[in-house]
């Protein structure tokens, strides 16, 4: 069982700024506003105390696959991840065929429903073949309602976003259908100009899967998706913040342009993430891994990455020169409140989970706590 407990002496940062020489109470699995007498102290001086990282598009990581492997491939990954801070995951599925997909989606929503998910992504059927990605092109479909409602329904509440390319037939009716629903409409592999971008995010479309990546290019005379997701309000931009993805410039364009309160930094991890080089399998697609990099074995694009939110949270701050405190928002608050679920974690608040990440001053992690229970013990 949980114990109570005080981290005390760090630099912790709150949604308000950051408390040098801070204390984090941990009572049971929740954050607490006061310390019982019996309270075990534990001096983390010199160490940050960030919320538990949260990600809204992983396929997997430990050698395991949230796409097609079992309940205990499933677990694994989850736990590779919780090793690298990320307390909150949303397992993220691949382009398959209909009845394979909501056979997954029913697997996976057994985990959510037993708290190891947040739920359930859905990348793919229903992208742009021009923009496929790392996706079988004999499997897409159009997005028609019907379909999109078919996976909903198979995830039995647990489907929070669908990434769809809304300019085909079909798409604009399904970002309505996701809407009406509560669930998230994503914009990604796509070739849509920017007018039917902006029809889409009227419709009710909220992000951009991994911005930049698997979309046309940002054009002086045909601007395209990217501009129209960069300028909207409404939109929450995901970025993979690995340094193969996206080129720096790139991505401090896109952080400046959105600011700190419209990104959401995500792994998009397949199965090597925290295991290493070799060939693996994403969807029915073969993939190898080579110095880190995941790249289809037929054609060579891009196929997911090998990040885990511990780097891409170090690069954000080491590398791009962001601040710690957007930061934290990017990776944990703003997917929170993507999710819906920032009443419960995302930030270092009494009452809600004691989801906490240890950094040193180098920014590497040193420990995790996920609800109380230490998953990483830096002692």
């Amino acid at each position: 069982m949980a114990t109570s407990k005080v981290l005390a002496g760090a630099q912790v940062v709150l949604p308000t700024g950051t408390l040098t020489n801070g204390r984090v109470i941990v009572e049971g699995t929740r954050i607490s506003g006061s310390a019982p007498a019996d309270a075990e102290t534990i001096d983390l001086t010199g160490h940050w105390l960030v919320p538990g990282f949260v990600d809204i598009h992983n396929h997997g990581g430990g050698g395991a696959s949230f796409t097609s492997g079992t309940v205990e491939d499933v677990l694994k990954g989850i736990h590779t991840h919780r090793l690298h801070g990320t307390t909150t995951v949303v397992a993220s599925t691949v382009t398959g065929e209909m009845d394979f997909l909501a056979q997954r989606a029913g697997l996976l929503s057994e985990l959510a429903e037993q708290g190891d998910l947040a739920g359930i992504h859905f990348e793919g059927p229903f992208i742009s073949p021009c923009r496929k990605g790392a996706h079988s092109e004999d499997l897409l479909r159009h997005p028609d309602p019907a379909d999109v409602r078919k996976l909903m329904d198979a995830a039995r509440g647990h489907a929070r976003m669908f990434t769809l390319a809304t300019e085909l037939p079909g798409g604009i009716d399904s970002v309505r259908l996701l809407a009406e629903h509560g669930v998230i409409a994503a914009i990604g592999h796509t070739d849509a100009t920017y007018e039917q971008t902006v029809e889409a995010i009227d419709a009710g479309a909220t992000v951009a899967t991994h911005l930049f990546n698997a979309m046309p290019g940002l054009g002086h005379r045909v601007p395209g998706p990217i501009a129209a997701l960069l300028e909207d309000e409404r939109i929450t931009v995901e970025l993979i913040n690995d340094g193969t993805h996206l080129h720096p410039a790139s991505f401090e364009l896109a952080f400046h342009h959105a600011g700190a309160a419209r990104v959401a930094l995500i792994t998009d991890a397949m199965d090597a993430a925290g295991f290493g080089d070799g060939r693996y399998m994403l969807g029915p697609l073969e993939v190898e891994v080579k110095d880190s990099v995941a790249r289809l074995v037929e054609g060579g694009s891009i196929a997911g990455s090998t990040l885990t939110q511990d780097r891409a949270f170090k690069r954000s701050v080491t590398v791009d020169g962001l601040s710690v405190e957007d930061t934290v928002r990017a990776i944990s608050a703003n997917p929170a409140k993507l999710l819906g679920q920032y009443d419960k974690v995302g930030s270092l608040e009494p009452g809600k989970d004691a989801d906490v990440v240890v950094l040193d001053a180098a920014f590497d992690v040193k420990g995790v706590i996920r609800k109380g229970e230490w998953v990483v013990d830096p002692f």
